[in-house]
């Protein structure tokens, strides 16, 4: 394994899951670790509490998931899809049986606990942890610098590597010169945590339409459950305000779901944070000395519930890389650049055929939401692409992500300005 004259190995800027979860690995391994975070606690963000089944698979490459079980995780291990286009009963004779396709149920556990336990992990394994750090800067180079503030004391150091970690609204894709592009709002998107939503069956997540609402239920145990909603962008100020959780709850009220009403009647615990669906990208996750992985990197449209599985994905390429090559450099990531860029851009596919299907709204979006329901209903082999949410995009063939396919499922290129 990699060793260095130099007391840290690797920087990691951020102690989300994503940088938790390698600082772990890479102390397991006997790398000397920095990890910063600039909060002073984990707070709820409202996403970022369902890893896929294949996400589930990359936490079992990483030893993660005896960790997060002991932490509280749930497993939901059934799936339903409801819809207004048809009755409750015809989307029940459905019912996906999530381990009997993807070899493993998700887990559900709340965020801030999640960052807690590696967090806890990470430092019993000797990594060197500072939080309420600021006044950060990180420099590319060979080595990189990394400056910081931290208890009133400004720091420089020069790691062998840096990992930005800092998720979708971090800097250190900006400071080392990194592009992001990203595609056009599509609608809004908000979670919210319930609690005495004990009607509501342990075992089972959904995903429903109905009207000018997507809603969908993750639970996590012991009456919670982790709801979300996605709405018209031109109601942006539908949550906003002390009675937004309360108008959270009322959209709830879709008849197409037998359970809603448990939905309804819980009692909120968290806040509801509107945010935009779209997918965004840099042009590379790497500089020089400096790699960037999960929402840093580019993130996927959180409609589809992949940040979590694309971040320890991200683990698994990025901590291979540092622990098997002997002379660090830019091109130990190749791998992890190509076939980010593979991953994501599948996912955005994904992403943007979940989006017609189940957050197309007004009159014409209601049009083609039953069309699109339709063309699944006669030809089932053109629902491949949403089980990438659960098997992984790359064990999918890349046909089933070209703009053909995809155009046989909408009637229409999906990029079409004006779906």
């Amino acid at each position: 394994m990699p060793r260095s004259k130099s007391p840290i190995d690797v920087a990691i800027v951020g102690a989300g899951i994503g940088g938790s979860a390698l600082a772990v690995v890479l102390a397991r391994h006997g790398l000397n670790v920095l990890m910063l975070e600039k909060s002073t606690q984990h707070k709820d963000v409202v996403r970022g509490e369902w890893l896929a089944p294949w996400g589930v698979h990359e936490a079992n490459k990483l030893s993660l998931t005896e960790l997060y079980v002991s932490s509280g995780a749930h497993r939901p291990t059934r799936h339903i899809g409801y819809s207004e286009f048809e009755s409750a009963e015809d989307s029940e004779a459905q019912t996906l049986q999530i381990e009997g396709v993807a070899k493993e149920n998700p887990i559900c556990l709340g965020h801030p606990n999640t960052c807690n336990a590696l967090n806890e992990e990470a430092v019993r394994l000797g990594v060197e942890f500072h939080r309420g750090i600021t006044s950060l800067k990180v420099t590319p180079g060979s080595p990189p610098q990394l400056e910081y503030v931290h208890a009133d004391k400004a720091h420089t150091v020069q790691p062998r590597w840096i990992v930005g970690a800092d998720g979708r609204n971090g800097v250190v894709a900006q400071q080392v010169g990194c592009v992001r592009e990203q595609d056009e709002e599509h609608h809004l998107f908000s979670g919210m945590l319930v609690e005495d939503a004990h009607d509501w069956p342990e075992d089972l997540q959904v995903i429903a339409s109905e009207g000018d609402v997507n809603v969908l239920a993750f639970p996590q145990g012991g009456g919670k459950v982790r709801i979300y909603l996605g709405w018209p962008s031109q109601d942006r100020g539908r949550l906003v305000g002390p009675n937004g959780p309360q108008r959270f709850l009322d959209a709830w009220q879709v008849e197409c779901v037998p359970h809603a009403d448990a939905i309804v009647k819980a009692k909120p615990i968290s806040p509801c944070i509107a945010y935009p669906n779209s997918d965004s990208w840099l042009d590379s996750p790497v500089r020089e000395g400096v790699v960037l992985i999960g929402d840093a990197a580019g993130r996927n449209d959180p409609i589809i519930g992949q940040g979590l599985s694309i971040t320890h994905r991200d683990v698994n390429y990025v901590s291979s890389a540092l622990l098997e090559t002997t002379s660090w450099g830019e091109s130990m990531f190749a791998e992890y650049i190509s076939e980010r860029k593979e991953r994501m851009a599948r996912l955005r596919t994904v992403a943007r055929l979940t989006s017609l299907k189940e957050s197309a709204f007004g009159q014409d979006g209601a049009a083609l939401r039953v069309s699109i329901h339709e063309r699944l209903a006669n030809k089932p082999d053109l629902a491949a692409p949403f089980s990438a949410g659960f098997v992984g995009p790359h064990n999918l063939p890349a046909e089933v992500f070209s703009a053909e396919f995809a155009a046989e499922i909408v009637g229409a290129p999906i990029w079409d300005e004006h779906l």
